[in-house]
């Protein structure tokens, strides 16, 4: 992965959750959000893929499994321990990176055949440094799959928080915490509030063309819980493509 420098890495939200991230998200792949994401990456034999803000490494062990070369990178060190220490007791050839996806000095010499990044870009503050890596490492004509909480989803109540904090409405862009009984991991990390209109413009931006797209559901149990809402979309997968002509 080339010379290792001694860059100052931003604070990690995650570090302070690991224990609980890693005990709610097993390696199982039924979940609604799970299976699109799987399905619009598709058929992965001897690719080289990038898991961005792979956590403990749940999404690259499973690429890993279904062939691809696989390289995770997180900016949470305590995750990234998780992931190694799991990659030592049962291999499967996966390369951890501790970096910051959205510098301009992460991964500047290696070349990908996609990049996944699995409800992980509502965690990186810098969209457009993100995104602008995601376009550097990526082949042309490579592919970006990514999840994210459906940015028009308004929540169900105090059982499920909307995409946006209670009360700024879903135009107010930015940080927030969650505070509904179901939102328990965005209770302790918040996430970052963006538009529809301001992912897909920052994708066009690098040249990210969109191809396809999904919108499952919500778990049963968030479901259960408010049982007299109109169904709505929860989450959003999209499968992108990296223009040829892109720089």
């Amino acid at each position: 992965m080339g010379t290792v420098s001694c860059v100052t890495l931003p604070e990690a939200r995650y570090d302070g959750v690991a224990d609980f991230y890693e005990g709610s998200n097993p390696d199982s792949y039924a979940s609604s959000p799970d299976v699109g994401l799987l399905a619009l990456i598709g058929d992965v034999r001897d690719q080289r893929v990038l898991d961005l803000a792979c956590g403990h490494g749940r999404i690259s062990r499973e690429l890993a499994r279904r062939g691809a070369r696989v390289t995770g990178l997180d900016l949470s060190g305590a995750l990234l321990d998780r992931a190694r220490a799991i990659e030592q007791q049962a291999p499967l050839g996966i390369a951890y990176v501790h970096k910051d996806v959205a510098s301009s000095r992460a991964l500047c010499d290696v070349v990908f055949d996609g990049v996944v990044s699995h409800f992980g870009l509502s965690d990186i503050d810098d969209l457009d440094g993100a995104l602008g890596t995601v376009a550097r490492v990526l082949r042309p004509g490579g592919w970006f799959v990514f999840s994210i909480l459906h940015p028009c989803f308004p929540g169900w109540g105090p059982d499920v928080s909307a995409s946006w904090a209670a009360g700024r409405g879903y135009y107010a862009e930015g940080w927030w915490a969650a505070s509904a009984a179901h939102s328990t991991l965005r209770q302790r990390v918040g996430a970052n509030h963006r538009m529809l209109s301001t992912y897909l413009n920052a994708l066009a931006l690098h040249g990210l063309v969109l191809n396809s797209m999904l919108e499952p559901p919500g778990p049963d149990e968030w479901r259960s819980a408010a049982p007299d809402k109109d169904p709505v979309p929860v989450f959003l997968v999209a499968r992108c493509q990296l223009a040829t002509n892109s720089p």
